[in-house]
């Protein structure tokens, strides 16, 4: 297993993790044009990067996550998968006896942790070698019809499985290949049908910037902790009104950019009041309830064009400078997304926002509206419009700023946070507290009564006192 040095230092020589690379360098590991379109998929079955694994070299596709931080492959036949890695064909495939578990929002996997040679065809040039579980067992991960074997997951060392001293896959690249701490993402599947065919195209460019994937500015907003890519959300507006909610409550209990994400999802009481405000908005006088549910479709004649029925959706993100703020903005066409045709005549609909209970998350229903620039190196995130962001040649997306932030608060976010390693400690505490208690009332109860205190008529505690009828009643 790659294990992270003792001092976490991220930063290498000058113009090694520090640098940010704006422009191909073709002698270099980096050709960033060679990255341009190395992505296939769409927003409801993820976007997937090829790879080779092992030596032989063997191809799969492998699922971008920027919301986990472990580098896992089918490493068994399964029925939702179409090919997997077989560890025992790659000569330089080391396993380490270590099993690992790691769950997500939806579906979870058990596998064994190792280390292999990996090349991207369509990424840095050059062969590295990189921490890989190999997956034996899973639910609800592998899909019916995904086009993908394995997830990349780029987030912070600080949610690997099964501890953060295992070295993430792109922290592994940073240190071997010498490129700078910062990578993009681009998903270009706007007012396209959600149809798991893969035909979307995508760029996830490693190491750097590439000009011809946006148009405009980059805005930046600071990364409030490296764990996901946790930002600072000020505030929402439907239609160009804005929500009047705490600022805190967008941000409940964090609020991340997270491409294997599908939908974006809100905290229950803003997923609430944004459909409140999306039915007011709208020009549609009746809608059934389960299409805002996720359990219905809608649907259209295919001569129609129901986003001019939706109003737009702005999301206010805290700038580099605390006392500016910059909006990001998705049309209807991006949270109104065609799923499936029926017959000849009908294109139905899918609501492209969901409700959550722990966190907002903007998954690819905003961000294939944008460039994403996450940008470890400076700690932020960048967003910029994205070309492919178009139906019918009209753009879906727009970056607007700078606005004063004199109308939120100071931070809008909680000062406790409580992650996953925190929360195991105090369950284990707690645990362990009781397992403690229940021994100790074990062996009162074995006590022989003649080695027992004798009560005396102001030792007894009855039924009728306060603090029986309080705590057991």
């Amino acid at each position: 297993v790659l294990l992270r040095p003792a001092s976490s230092g991220r930063q290498g020589p000058l113009g090694e993790a520090d640098g940010l690379a704006l422009a191909s360098e073709p002698a270099g590991a980096l050709n960033f044009l060679a990255m341009v379109e190395n992505l296939q998929g769409d927003a409801g079955r993820g976007y997937y990067l090829e790879m080779l694994i092992g030596t032989p070299p063997q191809a799969l596709n492998i699922l971008v996550d920027t919301g986990s931080s472990n580098f896992a492959v089918a490493g068994a036949p399964d029925v939702d998968v179409t090919s997997y890695f077989n560890p025992e064909l790659s000569s330089t495939y080391k396993s380490q006896g270590i099993d690992v578990t790691v769950k997500y929002t939806q579906g979870s996997w058990t596998g064994t942790l190792g280390t292999d040679v990996i090349t991207i065809p369509k990424g840095i040039n050059g062969s590295y070698t990189v921490n890989i579980a190999t997956i034996f067992e899973s639910e609800n991960f592998f899909l019916p019809g995904v086009k993908w074997q394995g997830i990349l997951g780029l987030a912070y060392d600080a949610l690997a499985k099964p501890s953060s001293s295992v070295e993430t896959f792109f922290d592994s690249l940073v240190s071997q290949a010498k490129i700078p701490n910062i990578f993009s993402l681009q998903m270009c599947g706007a007012g396209l049908p959600v149809s798991g065919s893969g035909t979307n195209g995508g760029s996830l460019v490693l190491g750097g910037i590439e000009p011809s994937l946006y148009t405009g500015d980059i805005w930046y907003t600071p990364i409030k902790e490296e764990w996901y890519y946790q930002v600072e959300i000020l505030k929402l507006e439907v239609g160009g009104q804005n929500l009047n909610l705490d600022c805190r409550e967008y941000n409940a209990d964090k609020a991340i950019v997270d491409s294997g994400t599908t939908l974006l999802r809100l905290p229950q009481k803003v997923f609430s009041a944004v459909v409140q405000a999306i039915v007011h908005a709208s020009l549609i006088q009746e809608f059934s309830s389960g299409f805002w549910t996720g359990s219905q479709l809608a649907c259209w004649d295919k001569t129609e064009r129901p986003w001019s029925l939706f109003p737009k959706l702005s999301i206010y993100l805290r700038d580099e400078n605390a006392s500016r703020s910059f909006r990001i903005s998705i049309l209807p066409q991006l949270y109104i997304q065609p799923i499936l045709g029926i017959g000849e005549n009908l294109q139905c609909y899918r609501f492209g926002i969901s409700s959550s209970t722990n966190a907002l998350v903007i998954g690819a229903t905003v961000m294939e509206g944008f460039y994403v620039i996450f940008d470890r190196a400076q700690k932020r995130v960048g967003f910029a419009v994205s070309p492919c962001a178009e139906v019918d040649g009209s753009p879906v997306s727009e970056i607007e700023g700078p606005f004063t932030t004199t109308d939120v608060a100071g931070n809008c976010v909680s000062s406790v946070s409580f992650h996953e390693p925190v929360l195991w400690i105090a369950s284990y505490a707690l645990m362990s507290l009781c397992g403690i208690i229940l021994l100790v009332l074990i062996i009162l109860l074995l006590i022989p009564p003649r080695c027992q205190h004798r009560y005396t008529d102001n030792d007894v505690v009855n039924d009728e006192s306060s603090l029986v009828r309080h705590r057991w009643k």
